[in-house]
This record gives C-alpha cells, structure tokens and sequence, in this order.
C-alpha cells in the first residue's frame, strides 16, 4: 500500500515541503510506503479542454504531467499540498488538478475510493479558502477523505517557519495517521 503527498509549492525545501514530509512520515510509521513528488521545476500546463482525454486516458499537453498521475492512479492514498498564493492553491497544483482530476473523472472515476486530503501553509490569510478548494477536488474525485484534531492547516512564511507552528504539525501528524488507518481499513 502506498501513500503519496504531492507539493504543489515551486519553492524547493520550503514550509509545504517539510509539512507534507511530516506528514508522510506518520503515514510510513503505520507501515505504508511513502513517496514525496514536488512539483518545483516541473511543466505541469493547465487543462485546455481539448477533451482528448475522452478517448482514453491521454493528454494532448505534451508536459509533466503524465509521469505524476500514473503514480496517482497506482496509490492508495494521495495528499495534495500548497501554499496560499494571493489567496488560493499554486498554478502548478491546480495544472495538475484541473488535468489528473479530468483525465480520471472522464474515464470512469479512476481515483474513486482512494484516500486522500489536503495539506495547506499559510504565511497569514487564504488558508480557508485554498484548504476549501483541494477539498473539493477530493470531495469530486471520489475520494474518502479522514479528517484530524482540526484543519490540515499550518504557518509559516520563511522556509523552516512552519517548523514552530506546534498545532499545525500535530494536526498534519494525526491527519497521516488518519490516512494510513484508513487506506488500511479499506484495503484489508
């Protein structure tokens, strides 16, 4: 069984990136391989609505793309991380949103019944909304979604800041433990 966080921060080693390794970590403790997938220096273009997807699973944008949802459809388990930029999710995550989600959806549901969530670093304001957009990208999916001791929020603007918000590293923690009961419950 495997869970995957992917970042959706273009900054290498920041605050999203230490919290979904943390997060990851957790999961692994409960016997789960893990895999981290940073979008940082990807190509990862949003969906043109081509719908070329709809006669198969492919996509006429030739990017990064690809690699990362064949990992997606192989895991049992997908958390999706961003920062808040200008009040919402990063361009490279919701690329690959928009795209994998598409591709999946119009192809019979293929991320339904997986576990998933997202994870959201906030340097001040935004979180609410960007942690409402990912969820409801989950919720459309299909996905069964374990909730934690609050929301999968934390805080920190210069990288290793989130590293203080105590509350936002427990609450990411018990959310991987949370994943890992879960993908564990459904797949036994």
């Amino acid at each position: 069984m495997k869970a995957i966080g992917i970042v959706g921060s273009p900054r290498k080693g920041g605050n999203t990136e230490i919290l979904t390794k943390h997060t990851l970590k957790a999961i692994a403790e409960e016997g789960l391989d893990t895999e981290l997938i940073t979008l940082s220096g990807l190509d990862i273009q949003p969906c043109n609505a081509c719908m070329a997807c709809a006669d198969g699973e492919r996509c006429s944008i030739n990017d990064d793309l690809f690699p990362i949802y064949e990992k997606m459809k192989k895991a049992e388990a997908i958390i999706m991380a961003s920062p808040v930029y200008f009040g919402s999710a990063t361009a490279l995550l919701k690329g690959l949103m928009e795209r994998a989600g598409f591709i999946a959806g119009i192809n019979g549901g293929l991320f339904k019944g997986k576990v998933g969530g997202p994870l959201v670093v906030a340097r001040r304001a935004g979180q609410n909304f960007t942690l409402a957009q990912l969820t409801y990208w989950f919720h459309i999916s299909g996905f069964f979604m374990p909730g934690s001791t609050y929301w999968n929020i934390a805080f920190g603007r210069e990288k290793g800041e989130v590293e203080n918000d105590e509350e936002g590293l427990a609450t990411a923690w018990n959310f991987g433990k949370n994943v890992a009961f879960l993908v564990k419950k459904l797949n036994t």
